[in-house]
C-alpha cells in the first residue's frame, strides 16, 4: 500500500530550515561598532604632536613655548585590577631636528564602556562607549578630583587639524565657558583609527580690578595649551 505523507510533515520540515538558515546568517552578521576604534590599543602605534603653550601673568610680558611630544603606545600588561593595559612611553623635543628626550610613562586601558588614560597617576576617563553624541559621563570617576562632566559632540563628523582633514572623528567637550571674568575651554577630537589629534585646555582670567578694563577680555593670568596632530604610524 502506498504510503501518505501527514500533512504536517512538510510545515515542520519547513519551521526547521528557516529556523537553520537563520542561526547561520547570525553567525554571520558583522560586530556591533561602539566607537573602540576611537582609542585604538597596538603596541608600536605612536602620534607625534606639535604643541603650543602660552602662559600670561599680570604685569608680565606673555611667554609662549612650543614644542613637539611624540606617544607611543608600548606593551601590554596587567594592571593592578587585574584588566589588560598598555603603556604610553611619551618623548619630548624642543625641534623637529632634534633628538627625542623620554619624558614621562602614562598607560592607558580599554574597560567595559570606558577608555582610561593614567595621567601623572591619576586615572581619567577620556572617552565613553557607545559613541554617540550628547552621551554624557564624569572624567573623573575614577579618582578623588571634582565631577568633571564630559559630553560626546560631532560623533562620526569630518576635523581639520592644520592642513590635514580627518573624515570621521568625535570631540569631547568637558567645558566651554566664556564670561566677563575669564575664558575656560577644555576639549579633545579623536580620529578613528587613530586616537586623539586634537586637544585645547584653556584657562584664562581677565582683568577685573578697575572699570578700565572690565568687560574686555584682558587677559591678567592663565594658560592654554594646545596639541595638535603632526603625523602618526607603526614603529
Amino acid at each position: 500500500m502506498p504510503t501518505h505523507t501527514p500533512p504536517y510533515y512538510h510545515l515542520i520540515s519547513l519551521l526547521i530550515s528557516f529556523l537553520l538558515l537563520s542561526a547561520c546568517q547570525s553567525d554571520t552578521l558583522p560586530p556591533t561598532d561602539d566607537g573602540a576604534a576611537y582609542f585604538p590599543l597596538e603596541t608600536g602605534r605612536y602620534v607625534v604632536y606639535d604643541v603650543t603653550e602660552e602662559r600670561y601673568v599680570s604685569g608680565v610680558v606673555p611667554t609662549q613655548q612650543t614644542y613637539q611630544v611624540r606617544e607611543v603606545v608600548g606593551p601590554a600588561y596587567t594592571d593592578v585590577t587585574g584588566q589588560p593595559a598598555y603603556r604610553l612611553l611619551r618623548y619630548r623635543r624642543s625641534a623637529g631636528t632634534q633628538s627625542w628626550t623620554a619624558d614621562s610613562v602614562w598607560s592607558a586601558r580599554r574597560v567595559a564602556n570606558e577608555a582610561i588614560r593614567t595621567e601623572n597617576g591619576l586615572d581619567f576617563v577620556a572617552l565613553a562607549f557607545p559613541v554617540s553624541d550628547r552621551l554624557r559621563w564624569n572624567g573623573n570617576r575614577h579618582n578623588l578630583l571634582a565631577e568633571d562632566p564630559c559630553e560626546l559632540r560631532n560623533s562620526g563628523q569630518p576635523y581639520r587639524v592644520s592642513s590635514q582633514q580627518y573624515d570621521a572623528t568625535v570631540t569631547v567637550l568637558a567645558q566651554d565657558d566664556s564670561t566677563l571674568l575669564g575664558r575656560n575651554k577644555r576639549l579633545a577630537v579623536y580620529a578613528r583609527q587613530i586616537g586623539l589629534i586634537y586637544r585645547e585646555r584653556t584657562q584664562l582670567t581677565y582683568c577685573s580690578s578697575s572699570t578700565a578694563c572690565i568687560g574686555k577680555a584682558q587677559i591678567a593670568y592663565g594658560t592654554r595649551q594646545i596639541y595638535r596632530i603632526q603625523q602618526y604610524g607603526r614603529e
